[in-house]
């Protein structure tokens, strides 16, 4: 079995987001394979550690570990796979957090700025998946230096304070702490002779269009990573990634809840009592709706099937009919006879309900 996140991490289950940084910083440094090499047990607690990081430090997955555990991980919602949907990849997150400590592969330039853009789409291109092309600005390599910042016919010089490599690096103790170069500014040259059209920056911000294709079930502030379009990075290193934030409109009749569509239909007290075959909407059009005699109100139906494409799954969900009894609220002189009329006739096992209550009232008030 999996142990407990939180025993992992030796902390509390209330442990604030620091206390969880400072955690995982701890054994992390602790259990590194550049600090054990060789060690099989360090490598498998460092592996765990992360996991733990992953799950706690992520609000959305761990309020689901904290109901429901491990298992809660498992369904749908959280959105844990690579093409978009999640916290990213294991190097991001202790990066984020140790920036190039260890050297070793993390000394390589920074890559450029991430960017976000919100999408607004509709609640049918969110139930069937859709392909959009996005606008916006961001900076690329400048098209007159082609981004070395270097005025035509001259050529930047090898910075002589990390000689070209765009790190300054010192030892510390068990590590080696690599920083961007402070003066080149992990460029690894400088620019005396600068561009005219980018001043020496090497960039210029540019109107760009990206294709993006968001796949059927996506919902609410599930996000999309594009890979490679970000801002370009100043050090010469990769451009950072495109997040595509997604908010779907409200649709006028359906509520949505996961991969599950919740319709409330209105119907009239006679169609309740006597039944009757309606037509209600649905994503694939009209489907024919029978409703049973007798039907109470808050009666939920569910149509398997019907409802959105689980977009980490296989199948669809299923759409749930809640019916409520509208009482009428304008009855002309001929309807108001019609249920007077009724009422005399009427008896108690039609309504076992209101019968029922009636009789525990009497029993109470003896």
């Amino acid at each position: 079995m999996k142990r407990d996140y939180y025993e992992m991490l030796g902390l509390a289950r209330d442990a604030s987001d620091d206390d969880i940084k400072r955690a995982y910083r701890k054994y992390a440094i602790q259990y590194h394979p550049d600090r054990n090499p060789g060690d099989k047990v360090a490598e498998d607690s460092f592996k765990e550690v992360n996991e733990a990081y992953q799950v706690l430090s992520n609000p959305a997955k761990r309020s689901a570990y904290d109901q429901f555990g491990h298992a809660g991980l498992g369904g749908q919602g959280f959105g844990g796979f690579e093409q978009g949907f999640g916290g990213g990849s294991f190097t991001d997150i202790f990066d984020n957090i140790f920036g190039d400590i260890f050297g070793g592969g993390r000394g390589q330039a920074s890559a450029g700025t991430d960017l976000k853009y919100n999408l607004e789409i509709t609640f049918e291109e969110a139930a069937y998946g859709v392909e959009k092309t996005i606008k916006f600005e961001k900076e690329v390599a400048c098209g007159t230096c082609r981004g070395s910042g270097a005025r035509a016919g001259s050529q930047p010089t090898t910075c002589s304070y990390c000689r070209g490599s765009g790190q300054m690096q010192m030892n510390q103790g068990f590590f080696t702490l690599s920083r961007t170069c402070p003066h080149c500014r992990g460029r690894g040259s400088i620019v005396k002779e600068k561009c005219g059209d980018c001043r020496g920056a090497g960039r210029q911000r540019k109107n760009h269009s990206v294709v993006v294709t968001l796949p059927a079930g996506i919902d609410t502030d599930q996000r999309l990573r594009v890979r490679g379009e970000g801002e370009i990075s100043e050090a010469g290193g990769q451009p950072g990634d495109l997040y595509v934030v997604v908010r779907v409109k409200e649709h006028p009749l359906f509520q949505r809840e996961a991969e599950h569509l919740v319709l409330e239909l209105p119907v009239s007290f006679v169609t309740a009592a006597l039944g009757d075959e309606l037509e209600i909407p649905s994503l694939e059009g009209r489907i024919s709706f029978k409703v049973p005699p007798g039907t109470q109100s808050g009666k939920v139906f569910k149509l398997k099937g019907k409802g959105i494409k689980r977009i980490n799954g296989v199948g669809y969900g299923d759409m749930f009919v809640k019916l409520f009894v509208e009482t009428p609220t304008k009855l002309n002189a001929k309807q108001k006879q019609a249920l007077k009329d009724f009422k005399k006739i009427e008896t108690e096992e039609a309504h076992p309900t209101i019968s029922s209550f009636l009789q525990k009232f009497k029993e109470l008030f003896k």
